[in-house]
């Protein structure tokens, strides 16, 4: 039916989306008929590079310096540059040039169109969440602020600003002996403090602990570097390749992989409140207690099976056994002097004992 096609009902949507996120290639143009819209978006013209260049500058800002300094003639070089990004997106071939130049199909050209614009909805949301929470931070701190400069919390800033610690900790005693060095550096003071620690006190602890804490962190050092060994052995995607065999990771695709788990986890989320819910929480079934009684049956069966199994394997055995003494018995035997003999009587009796045995067992 003209104009419900998935393709045309797709074109409108992707043209919608351009609208409401201020695409200016679109704006002035009025399309009311979908069969416009698709050929705006799917047929190769200048202005749908453009329209591409736009939704993928808007994803990655950097790319407008690579385009500015691309020229008008140098369709080729745009083309590769816009292949490339959409490979390192994850959208596309490392080769798929025709998707870039509006040769591919329809419907596959503007899923490719709204799978662009849908990292650029999220972007744009998660920094409209951004700019709200930090909004709200910048009123809880100046409330927090406001609280802290009451009337009744002067004496405890007071307190913070001047505090009282005696005697000092190690790590306070080296912070000063650092700040006293510094401060007498710069104002040409050579001379000690008497509240400070003599440097022959620093060099002496310093010595005792120096070598054993150089150790361990020498340690330290070789198990992280040799853990990092590991887990870059196992990540093939940090190994070294060659350009163009494998796609680059980039925050892009990171940013579409990560669109692409939201959207599944929340439809998992919708199905399991909807349909799994009211079965995962019901109570288990109580087990039978006649479930030792089935397990014995199953077991007698099985056992009989096996037997039947055994019997029919006898049977068969048997079968092909007189099968094989009667052609024995009836087929003549030749021997060196030409002259014909049959099955000897012995070998006929043994078979008819044999028969018998078999017949006896059976019932």
């Amino acid at each position: 039916m003209a104009g419900n096609s998935k393709e045309q009902l797709l074109s409108m949507r992707v043209y919608s989306n351009l609208q409401s996120l201020g695409c200016p290639l679109v704006d002035g143009l009025y399309l009311r008929e979908a069969d416009s819209v698709q050929e705006l978006l799917c047929s190769p013209s200048l202005h749908r590079t453009d329209i591409l260049k736009w939704i993928c500058a808007s994803i990655c800002p950097s790319l407008k310096e690579k385009f500015s300094t691309i020229k008008a003639t140098q369709n080729e070089d745009l083309v590769k540059e816009l292949t490339r990004f959409s490979h390192e997106m994850m959208l596309c071939k490392a080769n798929d040039k025709d998707l870039i130049k509006g040769l591919a199909p329809p419907l596959r050209q503007l899923r490719f169109l709204e799978q662009l614009l849908m990292v650029i909805q999220t972007d744009s949301s998660i920094n409209s969440r951004q700019n709200s929470s930090s909004g709200d931070n910048s009123i809880k701190s100046d409330d927090l602020l406001g609280e802290l400069m009451f009337q009744d919390h002067l004496s405890d800033l007071d307190m913070l600003q001047n505090p009282v610690c005696n005697p000092w900790t190690a790590h306070i005693r080296e912070y000063l002996i650092r700040t006293q060095s510094a401060h007498n550096k710069i104002n040409g003071n050579h001379s000690k403090p008497s509240n400070s620690i003599s440097r022959s006190d620093q060099h002496s602890r310093l010595g005792s602990h120096g070598d054993e804490s150089l150790t361990e962190a020498m340690a330290l050092l070789q198990s992280t570097q040799s853990t990092l060994d590991e887990l870059h052995k196992e990540c093939e995607f940090l190994q070294s390749e060659s350009s163009g065999s494998a796609a680059v990771l980039s925050p892009c695709a990171l940013k579409v992989a990560i669109s692409d788990m939201s959207q599944l986890m929340t439809a998992f989320g919708h199905i399991y409140n909807t349909d799994f819910k009211a079965y995962c929480q019901r109570t288990p079934p109580a087990l039978n207690s006649g479930a030792s009684v089935f397990q014995s049956v199953h077991q007698l069966l099985h056992t009989c099976n096996m037997e039947l199994e055994a019997l029919k394997q006898l049977s068969e055995t048997s079968s092909s056994l007189t099968q094989t003494v009667q052609q024995l018995q009836t087929d003549k035997q030749y021997w060196s002097k030409g002259e014909k003999h049959t099955l000897p009587k012995q070998l006929e009796e043994l078979k008819n004992r044999y028969v018998a045995f078999l017949s006896l067992h059976q019932s």
